[in-house]
């Protein structure tokens, strides 16, 4: 069965299966697309589907004009039928993996999804999970589940594995197609097979691992090593407000060593699917183990709290105006989680709007990629232009996303006072009315 699956790599044979058609997901099935495999795209809601197969493109990462040439060749199609996997060799699972109300792990996506795949699947399949888990997942959770809905038996009749996803929205420089690849499966077929697969799509090393849970692993280490040092940055953040010493140039001096430091930065809060994410699931199953991850779990306190403590030092700045957080006006500058980019996932720039309503601000927001968001039921839309009328009607403006498009110097000139907790404002040389966090 290996020999007969890697012939069919070799001759681009493979019909290719992506559930999710997200952040992740379509960038994925369009890079195998335009390789040369034919690709099936399933997603549970319709307006996607329905844009995928009109050629209309909704993800930032993937090129207008390639998705209109791979659907207009045949080679990608979507559908809400889970029955067409029943034509299809290699499955990659790309579905949210968010936490619930009590910052778990909500993995229904991937169950449900798992299900929906093991009703259809057929003997050689090739099974992997790109979504962003606890280690343990794909063996504890997809295996059992593969086997009972198929009937099959993994490492006999498919393969399974995991291949975390490594996708950084509005990264000009690495795409999904040149990232390198960390492949993990059960059992050596398995792992050659799958790597195979993805070596004939990327332009990156696939690197592959022993098993699994260390590829799984290797995810949540990447985003945790970045949290703990965002962590450590914010808590700076607020300890050199207080001895009144500019944190922005003390990193970019201590960036100026040309060994042993990298520089990360203080914000209003995390933002991305993983970043914010990963550390919750991985304390969460460390506690299966009787162990704490004290130090993760600093760093997430710190930066959970950052939100608040934007809000906190926004009223400190009101009230040398003698004025009120309570009935103010303020301006929020940027919703996205990150710069030039339109895409909201737990961006903290929402947490700091609701607690600012919560504390009865009137809040508005300008956002150049996000016309409207919706945040705890409620939608919020953003003002159509950045105006001298708009800036010099605010109280206070914040800037949680440090957005390229906006003319900061203007800014500067026409608002009453900013925040800046992103550095944004760097080059401005009247800073008169600006703070930095």
């Amino acid at each position: 069965m290996k020999q007969e699956i890697l012939n069919k790599i070799s001759k681009k044979e493979i019909i290719v299966g992506v559930v999710g058609l997200g952040y992740v997901g379509l960038p994925l099935a369009v890079e195998k697309a335009k390789a040369g495999f034919k690709t099936i795209g399933f997603d549970i809601q319709s307006k996607k589907v329905d844009m995928v197969n009109a050629g209309i493109n909704y993800i930032g990462d993937v090129v207008d004009d390639d998705l209109k040439a791979i659907v207009a060749k045949g080679l990608l199609s979507a559908t809400s039928d889970f029955s067409f996997v029943k034509d299809v060799d290699f499955v990659a699972i790309c579905v949210p993996t968010p936490l619930d109300i009590h910052q778990q792990p909500n993995i229904s996506y991937v169950r449900s999804s798992a299900e929906d795949i093991a009703k259809y699947m057929k003997r050689g399949t090739m099974v992997v999970l790109e979504s962003t888990t606890y280690p343990g997942t794909t063996e504890e959770l997809l295996k059992p589940i593969l086997e009972k809905g198929s009937g099959l038996k993994c490492g006999e009749d498919f393969y399974l594995g995991f291949s975390p996803e490594r996708v950084d929205p509005g990264n000009l420089l690495y795409k999904t197609k040149n990232t390198p690849k960390v492949v993990g499966a059960i059992g050596e077929d398995a792992l050659e097979v799958i790597a195979a697969m993805y070596r004939a799509v990327l332009e990156s090393d696939v690197h592959t691992v022993s098993s699994p849970a260390i590829a799984e692993m290797e995810k949540i280490l990447e985003n945790t090593y970045r949290n703990i040092n965002i962590g450590l940055i914010n808590e700076l953040a607020i300890l050199c407000h207080k001895m009144n010493i500019n944190l922005w140039e003390v990193i970019e001096a201590a960036s100026t060593k040309p060994y042993g430091f990298q520089a990360f930065y203080p914000g209003p809060g995390l933002g991305g699917h993983c970043i914010p994410l990963d550390p919750y699931y991985l304390s969460w199953k460390a506690r299966e183990f009787g162990f704490h991850t004290s130090m993760i779990e600093a760093s997430m306190m710190i930066n959970d709290r950052m939100p608040e403590y934007c809000v906190e030092r926004a009223a400190d700045i009101l009230n040398r105006y003698q004025t009120a957080l309570n009935g103010s006006d303020i301006l929020i500058l940027g919703v996205a989680y990150k710069q030039d980019i339109d895409d909201c996932r737990e961006s903290p720039a929402l947490k700091v709007i609701d607690l600012l309503k919560e504390k009865g601000v009137n809040v508005m927001f300008y956002d150049p990629y996000v016309p409207e968001f919706s945040y705890k039921g409620e939608t919020y839309r953003s003002e159509k232009e950045l105006t001298k009328e708009l800036l010099k009607y605010a109280d206070l403006v914040i800037i949680t996303t440090a957005h390229t498009k906006v003319d900061y110097d203007f800014v500067q000139q026409n608002a009453i006072f900013v925040f800046d907790t992103k550095n944004a404002m760097k080059d401005v040389v009247n800073r008169k009315n600006i703070e930095l966090l």
